[in-house]
């Protein structure tokens, strides 16, 4: 296997940790010996082990003097809600560790490696930087740009039609179309935002549904300034009610919430919660409008239906 096979495993295993980190990365970790793979951890929870410390304290032998040590994230230097991942790796006994990508966090930032290096550990890489920056772009995102990375979805007939002429919800897309939008849209951000307009005409769920789907489902935010949708609607009551997050009362400029109160709100920890760094927002019009003109879209995925 090749460094880059390496590191592919670590964001597979970074992925185990997808609506369970809060505002955190998904990290992945393999220790590697003789070509193969001896050990294997990932940051599985928010304020729990990072991956390196997980991976370390599950393995049940000595760690051989040739292994290496690949990880998707450079390895921490600082004090957090856990010890410095560095601290554990020196200790360890590794002598080379793989890195994925540099921390973007202002506290890391190439300070991981500098203090690896300082300890005699051999840091090579990044190793697929912009792959391993895709898949935490989340992070990435609120690192550099202090608020989440946002997905803007929509679906639009082939004439640009987005419902009925009436205003009623019409079926614009297909089967699989819905499927791949639940798996590779959905499934892969923390949460789904709309406005009150969508949750008044259509009463949607804002689910994943794909068989075999084990990760939380993400986050529902619904941006409702003039406190408009009732107790009844479905994302309100259902099953997974306690992860509805139901915006009223922060502070409004023209009709909309201030966008630095609406990052703060949504990727601040408080009791219970602990933090989105990716939104899909699907809509509707009005709120595509307004994220529009905020400059704030990372990305636009449309998908054209009869």
């Amino acid at each position: 296997m090749h460094h880059v096979d390496f590191m592919r495993r670590c964001l597979l295993l970074a992925g185990r940790g997808r609506g369970l980190v809060g505002n955190g990365a998904l990290v992945g970790a393999v220790l590697v010996s003789k070509e193969k793979i001896i050990a294997e951890g990932w940051h599985s929870a928010f304020g729990s082990e990072h991956a390196e410390v997980n991976l370390i304290k599950k393995l049940d032998r000595k760690i051989p003097h040739e292994s290496g040590l690949y990880v998707n994230l450079e390895p921490c230097n600082h004090h957090g809600k856990t010890p410095p991942c560095t601290d554990a790796i020196i200790q360890s006994g590794i002598r080379r560790v793989v890195i994925g990508m540099w921390d973007p966090d202002p506290r890391v930032q190439g300070r991981g490696a500098a203090a690896l290096r300082a300890a005699g550990i051999e840091v090579i890489g990044p190793v697929l930087p912009e792959e391993c920056r895709r898949f935490n772009r989340g992070f990435v995102s609120a690192r550099e740009s202090s608020r989440p990375y946002i997905t803007l979805k929509n679906a639009r007939t082939l004439d640009g039609a987005f419902a009925n002429p009436d205003g009623s919800k019409r079926k614009i897309t297909s089967v699989s179309q819905d499927r791949w939008s639940h798996q590779f849209l959905r499934a892969r951000h923390d949460a789904i935002l709309v406005g009150a307009g969508t949750v008044l005409s259509d009463n949607p769920s804002l689910l994943v549904r794909l068989p075999h789907y084990e990760a939380p489902q993400p986050y529902r935010i619904l941006l409702d300034p003039a406190a408009s949708i009732p107790g009844s609607a479905a994302v309100l009551v259902d099953e997974n009610a306690e992860r509805t997050i139901h915006i009223t009362d922060l502070p409004q400029e023209n009709g909309r919430f201030v966008w630095k109160e609406l990052w703060s709100l949504l990727m601040t920890p408080r009791e219970g919660f602990h933090g989105v760094t990716s939104i899909l927002v699907e809509g509707g019009p009005r709120v595509w409008k307004s994220f529009r003109e905020e400059g704030c879209v990372d990305e636009e995925v449309t998908l054209m239906g009869m």
